[in-house]
């Protein structure tokens, strides 16, 4: 991100805002309205910055959509929010039509990541069907069956039982293309390699779990202390 400016609704949520993220995992981390929720956009592309630059792999990804599909993915929070196909396999197979795939190819490569995943049911399976926990799971392979190099999750635990979390964890965990990784759960970036604290759009500290983890949780819970509610 380079000279990053962007507003929202007549907010200012960046301002002149300067970021490389190179490392494989990274965990974004803020309470919310801290400007988390939008940087994924932007870094996905589904935003454009009002000034400056944000770009993935050498791609400029609000310019360049058809690069930026193979560049970057994103997983939402809320899968009904990502999903708009009325089957498995419909779903799975648009990004490789707009990436240029004939229908059989885009079906064969459907196929194999469901393959991948353990479900070669699910093709024709309606996406009503499925519990939230495979939805997700049907976000995540349509993201992956693209190939990116880089993949923003957005909260994608919320909602989400123990059993269910700790499944998607393991699929994610396994993952080769990078990780940016936007989460109020400071457990499930522990391992990552750096942590980026945001605070009102600004980059409030950045560095490795171990210490930018216990500054932030230290600092959430002497805020929760207060009984005045000032800064709510």
């Amino acid at each position: 991100m380079r000279d990053l400016s962007y507003a929202r609704d007549g907010h200012q949520v960046f301002s002149g805002l300067n970021l490389d993220l190179a490392d494989h995992r990274v965990g974004i981390i803020g309470r919310n309205g801290s400007g988390k929720t939008q940087m994924a956009r932007l870094i996905a592309g589904l935003a454009a910055p009002d000034a400056g630059a944000v770009t993935v792999g050498g791609v400029e990804v609000a310019k360049d959509r058809k690069a930026a599909l193979s560049t970057v993915g994103i997983l939402f929070q809320n899968p009904d929010h990502q999903i708009i196909f009325p089957t498995v396999g419909e779903e799975l197979g648009f990004g490789l039509t707009s990436q240029g795939l004939d229908k059989a190819a885009a079906r064969d490569k459907a196929q194999d990541i469901l393959a991948r995943f353990n479900r070669p049911g699910w093709y024709d399976r309606p996406v009503y069907a499925l519990s939230q926990g495979q939805r997700h799971l049907v976000c995540l392979m349509a993201v992956l069956v693209m190939a990116p190099k880089l993949i923003v999750l957005d909260e994608p635990y919320s909602g989400l039982d123990l059993a269910t979390t700790v499944r998607l964890g393991r699929y994610l965990d396994a993952l080769d293309p990078g990780l940016i990784h936007i989460t109020h759960d400071l457990h499930s970036i522990g391992g990552y390699d750096r942590v980026i604290w945001l605070d009102q759009g600004e980059v409030r500290m950045d560095g490795v779990p171990g210490d930018v983890l216990p500054a932030y949780e230290a600092e959430m819970r002497d805020r929760g202390g207060r009984d005045d509610f000032a800064d709510l």
